[in-house]
């Protein structure tokens, strides 16, 4: 069980891209309906989550710039990271069952 942390620009290079493991990262607004029914799925994967994967959030409204970067468009994005590197993406809201999956495989 990983516990969901917001990160800005700054930690999102020192968690995201320099990490080693795994790590979820939820591109977020505060007004978003499907975001906000997101955020309690996202807890239950964490619960669930039985690997080592990090999960994040980026709220794109604070964060425009590192949002722009990776050319999220809509939100909720959701993009997985490998070894720093994008390996998966998700736009939308997704069920629990996908995202573990997303995570897993």
């Amino acid at each position: 069980m990983s516990e969901i942390k917001k990160i800005d620009l700054e930690e999102f290079n020192d968690l995201v891209l320099e990490s080693k493991k795994t790590v979820l990262v939820d591109f977020f607004a505060t007004w978003c309906g499907p975001c906000k029914m997101l955020a309690p799925i996202l807890e239950e994967v964490s619960k669930e989550n039985d690997t080592d994967t990090i999960i994040c959030k980026v709220d794109v409204d604070e964060n425009f710039d590192l949002a722009k970067s990776y050319g999220v468009m809509s939100v909720p994005t959701i993009i997985l990271f490998k070894d720093g590197a994008e390996a998966k993406r998700s736009i939308g809201l997704k069920n629990k069952e996908f995202l573990l999956d997303m995570i897993k495989n």
